[in-house]
C-alpha cells in the first residue's frame, strides 16, 4: 500500500505573494483556490489563535480540489500547557468549531 506525500505551505493569504507566487490581477479572495492548484497542502494556521464558523470551512472545502488535504494547526489553549491532559475543555471547543466539514481534505492536525 502506498501513501500519498502531500507538499505545502503554511497559510495561503501573504501579501508578498502577490505578483511573485500569484499572478498579477488575482483577487484575494481566489488565492486559495490558486495555492490548492499549485501544491496538495497547505496548513491552516489561523485555528492556532482563532475559532472559525463551520461555513468558513465548507468554503475552505469548496475551494480545493480532489486530493487536497489541510494541516490544521491546533489551537494554543490546547497545545501551551505545562500539562497537556487538563486541555479537556479547550479541546472540545476546538474539534467542535466545524473541522468536520472539510470532509475528506481535513489532514493531521
Amino acid at each position: 500500500m502506498t501513501h500519498p506525500i502531500h507538499i505545502g505551505v503554511g497559510g495561503w493569504t501573504y501579501e508578498p505573494w502577490r505578483g511573485v507566487f500569484y499572478p498579477e490581477g488575482l483577487v484575494q479572495k481566489r488565492e486559495l483556490e490558486y495555492a490548492a492548484s499549485k501544491l496538495t497542502s497547505i496548513e491552516i494556521n489561523g485555528t492556532y489563535y482563532s475559532t472559525f464558523k463551520p461555513d468558513s470551512w465548507k468554503k475552505w472545502r469548496d475551494e480545493t480540489p480532489d486530493g487536497f488535504v489541510f494541516s490544521v494547526k491546533a489551537s494554543r489553549y490546547c497545545t501551551n500547557r505545562k500539562v497537556l491532559s487538563e486541555g479537556g475543555e479547550s479541546f472540545d471547543r476546538f474539534l467542535s468549531q466545524g473541522l468536520t466539514e472539510l470532509g475528506d481534505r481535513l489532514g493531521p492536525i
